[in-house]
C-alpha cells in the first residue's frame, strides 16, 4: 500500500520549535496512505540566506522518510495543508522566519517539475541542514541527476554552516 518512498525536510525557527516539529511529524504520520518509515535526529542550524534582522533565530531541522501510495502532487498538497494548519504564513519576503517549513526532497527516485513541485528539491545538495539529517537516515541514497550518495555529497560540502545535533530521539 505505501510502496513509494519520499524524503521530507522539516524546519522551524519561531516559538517552540520542538513542539512545532513534533506536531508536524504527527500530522504527517496521520495522513491517510502515509506511514512514517524513519525520523532523523534533530539539529540546530544557523540560518542561511535570511535577512540580517533574522540572523539570530537558529533553526531546528530534521528529515522524515515516509512511505506512501499518494502521488507526489497529492502528498505535496497534504504537506502544504499541514503547514497552514500549524501556523505557516507565506510572505513575499524570502527566507522569513517560520513556525514550520516542510519541503519534499525526493519522491521515489523521480524527477518532477510541474504544478509548483520541483523534485528533487533544487537546493538540497548545498544545504548542510538537509544533507546531515538525510545522511543519518538515507546516506546510501543517490537522487536523480546525481552520481554520488547523499553521504558523499555531505562530505564534499565546504565547511561553513554550523549544524549541531540537539537530540537523537525527539
Amino acid at each position: 500500500m505505501n510502496g513509494i518512498e519520499a524524503g521530507l525536510s522539516l524546519g522551524s525557527n519561531l516559538d517552540d520549535k520542538l513542539a512545532s516539529l513534533r506536531a508536524a511529524r504527527a500530522a504527517i504520520a496521520a495522513i491517510p496512505e502515509v506511514s512514517l518509515l524513519a525520523s532523523a535526529p534533530l539539529y540546530e542550524t544557523e540560518p542561511v540566506g535570511v535577512p540580517e534582522e533574522f540572523a539570530n533565530l537558529p533553526f531546528y531541522n530534521t528529515v522524515l522518510i515516509v512511505g506512501t501510495s499518494l502521488d507526489a502532487h497529492k502528498l505535496f498538497a497534504e504537506l502544504q495543508k499541514i503547514e497552514l494548519a500549524l501556523g505557516r504564513k507565506r510572505t513575499l519576503r524570502q527566507n522569513a522566519p517560520r513556525l514550520i517549513d516542510i519541503d519534499m526532497i525526493y519522491y521515489n527516485g523521480q524527477t518532477i517539475r510541474s504544478g509548483g513541485l520541483v523534485i528533487p528539491h533544487p537546493r538540497w545538495t548545498k544545504r548542510r541542514f538537509v544533507l546531515q539529517p538525510l545522511a543519518d537516515v538515507r546516506g546510501f541514497l543517490i537522487l536523480p541527476g546525481h552520481d554520488r550518495r547523499v553521504r558523499d555529497i555531505l562530505a564534499a560540502l565546504p565547511s561553513g554552516q554550523v549544524v549541531r545535533q540537539v537530540m537523537a530521539e525527539w
